[in-house]
């Protein structure tokens, strides 16, 4: 397995981060929910920026090469690691936040919590809070810690790469579908695997999962970023009856100063499948912003 990235130490753990790229301002790639290797999971997005930007891609505890987690997963000791790794390694703000998924909390309460290190966020189809609010009401937390237990079990046994692996390898590893396509090289691709399969099993997802409905809510009891948002959004599928996924951004994209939002026709996962176009919105907003 090809290693990347710088790790240092955080508490009583390492947190592994890929740089690359220049510039005065340092964009943040903040992984999704389970993303088992986050360094190169967006690389489709940062190879086609980090010719204008600097580039910080977050392996949290748990995550990619990162050792795993110490501290209970809440929102505040996510962002204050992440916050502790960059500046450890010099790269001091501002920042830009890239977040994906799950990390749309953690950045949510990072730009709110230290409005002067966060110039702007460039939303991934991130998580909001109003979203996760109104799953809550339908999940209640038993269910929600049932459905988290199954998924442990199950990703336990994909960690071992047997049958049920390759009978689940579009769903799981391959979800993105980075394997098969060509923004990885064939190196790249077997390091993509081998760190996946590595953190199939991370107890920090789990926990994560666990605890989303209180992050998301800490998150919002923030209040809207004051800094410039960029939110491209998916079409897709929750398990919740009262809202769907983007007419919750939309709720929440006109709660806030100064925003735009795309609502496009494709998969959470679209950075894989339309990469040119993401960075053209991206840059643009940047560009507007003198950013």
């Amino acid at each position: 397995m090809t290693q990347y990235g710088t790790k240092v130490n955080i508490g009583q753990t390492e947190i592994n981060i890929l740089t690359e790229g220049n510039g005065n301002a340092t964009i943040v790639f903040m992984a999704g929910s389970g993303i088992g290797c986050p360094a190169l999971e967006y690389k489709p997005l940062y190879r086609r920026i980090s010719d204008r930007y600097r580039i910080a891609v977050i392996e949290k505890a748990g995550y990619g090469l990162s050792g795993p987690a110490r501290t209970p997963r809440t929102v505040e000791n996510l962002v204050e690691e992440s916050r502790t790794a960059l500046k450890t390694l010099g790269i001091e703000p501002p920042y830009i936040l890239a977040p994906h998924s799950y990390s749309g909390f953690e950045a949510i309460w990072w730009a709110n919590t230290y409005p002067q290190e966060v110039k702007a966020i460039l939303s991934i189809d991130m998580g909001l809070p109003n979203m996760m609010s109104a799953q809550a009401k339908e999940i209640p937390d038993q269910k929600k810690k049932a459905m988290v237990d199954q998924t442990r079990k199950l990703m336990k046994r994909i960690a071992k790469r047997g049958l049920l692996a390759k009978l689940l390898r579009n769903k799981t590893v391959n979800a993105s579908g980075l394997l098969t396509g060509s923004e990885l090289t064939d190196e790249e691709k077997l390091t993509y695997e081998e760190v996946y399969y590595k953190n199939a099993a991370s107890e920090a997802v789990f926990e994560e999962s666990v605890l989303a409905a209180e992050n998301a809510e800490k998150a919002g009891n923030t209040g809207y970023p004051s800094c410039p948002v960029c939110f491209i959004v998916s079409n897709m599928k929750v398990p919740v009856k009262a809202l769907t996924w983007q007419q919750a951004a939309k709720d929440y994209a006109g709660n806030c100063k100064d925003q735009e939002i795309h609502l496009l026709n494709e998969d959470h996962m679209m950075y894989t499948k339309i990469p040119d176009k993401m960075i053209s919105i991206f840059t643009d907003f940047l560009s507007r912003h003198n950013i």
